[in-house]
C-alpha cells in the first residue's frame, strides 16, 4: 500500500547522497588519509547522524527548528565552525609527515570511534540535511502514514546512507587508489581543507536558514 511511497522517498533521497558535499568530502578524507576501516566507520557514522534527523522530523521539533531563524542559524553556524576546524586542521599537516613513497601506504593512527564521530557530527550539524528531511517529512510522506511505518523509511535512509558511504569509503581506500593520492602527499590534505573550509563558508554565507 505504501510502495508509491517509499520508492519516491527513496528516489528522493539517492540524488541527495549522490550529490557531493560535507559527508562526501569527510568521508573520502578519512579513507585516503586513515584507510578502509576508519573510512566506513565514517560512512556509519553519517549514517547514524540521519537516524538524528528522522527522530526529530518525526517527533515534529524539526519543523520548529526549521521555523526559528535564531536556532537555525546556530545550527548553520556550528556546522560550519566544525567544518571549518577540520578544514584548517587539514591545512596544517606537514610535507614531512604526509609525504610517502608510491610503494608504501602508512595509516595514520585513527580510531574507529574517532571516524564515526566525525561522521556523525558533520552529518548531524548539517543544516541542509534538517530541512531536507523536514521537507522529506512534511512534504513527501503523507501525515496519514503510521508512524512505524514512517520510521520504516528513516530506518532505510539510515541503512542506504551507510551502505552507499561505504561504497564511496571501499572505493577511495582501495590500495591503487590510495597510492595514488599519497603521491600527492601533503598537497591531497591541504586540497581536502580548501574544500573544508570553503564547505564552511559556503554555508555560512548561504541562504538556507
Amino acid at each position: 500500500m505504501y510502495w508509491t511511497e517509499f520508492l519516491t522517498v527513496a528516489l528522493v533521497h539517492l540524488l541527495a547522497v549522490a550529490s557531493p558535499g560535507p559527508d562526501f568530502a569527510i568521508v573520502l578524507r578519512e579513507s585516503v588519509t586513515h584507510g578502509r576501516r576508519a573510512g566506513i566507520s565514517t560512512a556509519l557514522g553519517v549514517g547514524s547522524g540521519i537516524l538524528l534527523h528522522v527522530t526529530y522530523s518525526l517527533l515534529g521539533i524539526g519543523l520548529i527548528v526549521s521555523r526559528s531563524e535564531p536556532l537555525f542559524n546556530l545550527l548553520k553556524w556550528l556546522a560550519a565552525a566544525y567544518l571549518f576546524y577540520l578544514g584548517i586542521k587539514a591545512l596544517r599537516s606537514r610535507p614531512g609527515a604526509a609525504a610517502v613513497s608510491a610503494g608504501t601506504l602508512p595509516m595514520a593512527t585513527r580510531s574507529s570511534r574517532g571516524a564515526f564521530v566525525s561522521g556523525f557530527i558533520t552529518n548531524g550539524l548539517n543544516p541542509k540535511a534538517t530541512l531536507f528531511f523536514v521537507s522529506l517529512f512534511t512534504l513527501v510522506i503523507s501525515p496519514h502514514t503510521p508512524l512505524l511505518v514512517q520510521a520504516g523509511y528513516g530506518i532505510y535512509l539510515a541503512c542506504a546512507t551507510a551502505a552507499w558511504f561505504s561504497l564511496v569509503a571501499l572505493l577511495f581506500s582501495h590500495a591503487p587508489v590510495r597510492s595514488g593520492f599519497a603521491r600527492m602527499g601533503h598537497w591531497f590534505d591541504w586540497l581536502m581543507g580548501v574544500v573544508l573550509v570553503g564547505l564552511a563558508v559556503r554555508l555560512v554565507f548561504s541562504q538556507v536558514g
